[in-house]
C-alpha cells in the first residue's frame, strides 16, 4: 500500500516542478512591482502588509508544497504530516490577512480584492488541509484537491500582483496629473 502511494505520489514530480518555477519565478517579478509601487509612493507600509505581502507568501506556499511533494521520502504519513503543517500555517496567516486589511486605512477593499486576497486562500488551505488528513488512504484523490489548490494560489498571485500594477499604475498617473509631471520626470515649468 505505502509503495504504491508513494509511485502515485512519483507521478505528479512534474507538475510540481512546473508550478513550483512558477511560483518561484512569480515572487521574484513580485519583488519588481514592490519596490516600483513604492518608488512612485503608490502604496504604503499597511497596505503593503494587507494586499502585496500575502501575494509573495502565496506564491512562497506553492513554491513549498511543490518542494514538499517533489522531495524524495520514505513515507506516505511524512508527506501527509507536512502538508497539513504547511495548510495550518498558510490558514493562520490568511486569517491574519484578514486583519490587516480591515484594519489598513490606505485602500478601501472592495469585493474582488475580500475574494483574492482572503476568501481564495483560505479555500486552498483549507482544502489542502483536509487532503492532508486523508492523504494515506486517498493518495491519488488528494493529489488532485492539493494540485488544484497550488494552482488555485498561484493563480490568486497573478491576479493580485496584477491588481497592484494597475492601481499603482493609476495611482502614479493620478500623482503626475497633480504635479503637472511629464514622463521624463520635468515639470512644464522646466521645458
Amino acid at each position: 500500500m505505502e509503495q504504491l502511494a508513494l509511485s502515485v505520489l512519483a507521478k505528479w514530480e512534474s507538475f510540481y516542478v512546473i508550478v513550483g518555477s512558477s511560483a518561484g519565478a512569480l515572487t521574484g517579478l513580485q519583488f519588481v512591482v514592490i519596490a516600483l509601487g513604492v518608488e512612485a509612493k503608490a502604496i504604503k507600509g499597511a497596505a503593503i502588509r494587507a494586499f502585496a505581502t500575502p501575494t509573495i507568501v502565496h506564491f512562497c506556499a506553492v513554491l513549498l508544497v511543490s518542494t514538499i511533494l517533489s522531495a524524495p521520502c520514505q513515507a506516505v504519513s511524512e508527506v501527509g504530516n507536512a502538508l497539513m503543517a504547511w495548510s495550518l500555517v498558510g490558514l493562520g496567516y490568511t486569517l491574519l490577512v484578514v486583519q490587516h486589511a480591515r484594519r489598513q486605512t490606505d485602500y478601501s477593499p472592495v469585493f474582488e480584492d475580500w475574494l483574492c486576497h482572503t476568501a481564495l486562500p483560505l479555500t486552498a488551505y483549507l482544502a489542502v488541509f483536509v487532503a492532508s488528513i486523508v492523504f494515506r488512504w486517498y493518495t491519488a484523490r488528494s493529489l488532485f484537491v492539493i494540485g488544484a489548490a497550488a494552482v488555485l494560489l498561484l493563480f490568486v498571485g497573478i491576479h493580485n500582483a496584477w491588481d497592484a500594477v494597475t492601481y499603482m499604475a493609476i495611482e502614479r498617473s493620478k500623482w503626475a496629473e497633480e504635479f503637472d509631471v511629464q514622463p521624463q520626470g520635468r515639470t512644464k515649468s522646466t521645458l
